[in-house]
């Protein structure tokens, strides 16, 4: 059996877009058990020429629910950065995120299959089918913000491993 344009993308990302929220959460409860703010996470980065943790949540987000509105409109037109916000607001970030991917439907995002996108993404233009944006740009991109994200909890001494990262894997029914 073939896989389709949406097997590639919208369960893909929610399987990361779960985990993400999974270990946001794990990291709100060890500021609870530990006492330590979780603002104080907003700001932290891996190194100084790498950006915020406020930023891998919002750009995951953005390569997930606009790149594949990128798909579907032919533009990749992700809102503007909010920039740093409260721990919480990332949060819910994340949880708007799964809402969004959750919208999608089989037959919406199949329909969508082969389409030929060029798109000005900053001061390049690329021409992408639809999916070869999913896979080399969206994915590769959401994989680095979403991981990075977690390396910086850990980082932090938030207590995470790599199923944390990994989330619910989609196996088969046996």
């Amino acid at each position: 059996m073939a896989t389709s344009l949406y097997d590639l993308s919208v369960p893909t990302f929610l399987q990361t877009v779960k985990a993400v929220r999974g270990f946001l959460e794990r990291a709100a409860g060890h500021c609870a058990e530990t006492g330590a703010d979780p603002d104080d996470f907003v700001h932290a980065r891996l190194f100084d020429d790498m950006a915020p943790f406020h930023f891998q949540i919002e750009a995951a987000w953005h390569h997930c629910v606009w790149g594949l509105e990128a798909v579907k409109t032919g533009v990749f037109a992700p809102p503007a950065l909010v920039g740093p916000v409260p721990f919480a607001d990332l949060q819910a970030m994340m949880a708007r995120a799964a809402v969004a991917l959750e919208a999608f439907s089989p037959d919406e995002v199949n329909s969508w299959a082969g389409k030929d996108l060029d798109l000005q993404i900053g001061p390049r233009r690329l021409a992408f089918t639809s999916e070869t944006l999913i896979l080399s740009f969206s994915l590769p991109n959401f994989y680095f913000h979403a991981v990075t994200a977690y390396d910086i909890l850990r980082a932090q001494g938030v207590p995470l491993g790599k199923r944390d990262y990994e989330g619910r894997l989609r196996t088969r029914v046996a």
